[in-house]
């Protein structure tokens, strides 16, 4: 078993990783793992660069608000216009966004749809 850092909130010994990323159980808390670049890695290294509708340049760990109505695929639920969404990450794909939002769960989004807030 690998020696994981706890959790910089709540302490828990109970962290546990999920991709590049520490996650801990209990207060739901996520951070980045650090990881040690390769020179080649280091100069390869390109931004992934993702704007929102008006244009704003986002960044992991930003905050969005919601300026179109989402049905959630799958569920007779709507996201509705104006909810906020806290932490975002961005990935790279056709839904560039992924995000918690209250009384949903893990989503992803397009930028295309939030505004910077």
């Amino acid at each position: 078993m690998t020696n994981l850092p706890p959790c910089p909130q709540c302490q828990s010994p109970y962290v546990y990783e999920d991709g590049s990323r520490y996650v801990c159980p209990e207060c739901a808390h996520e951070w980045s793992a650090p990881h040690e670049l390769s020179p080649q890695e280091d100069t390869d290294q390109s931004a992934l660069v993702v704007r929102d509708a008006n244009g704003n340049l986002l960044a992991d760990g930003d905050q969005v608000i919601l300026i179109k109505d989402l049905k959630v695929k799958g569920t007779s639920s709507t996201i509705k216009v104006g909810t906020k969404v806290k932490n975002i990450r961005l990935v790279e794909g056709d839904h560039d966004i992924d995000c918690k939002i209250d009384g949903i769960g893990a989503m992803k989004l397009k930028s295309q749809f939030v505004k910077k807030a």
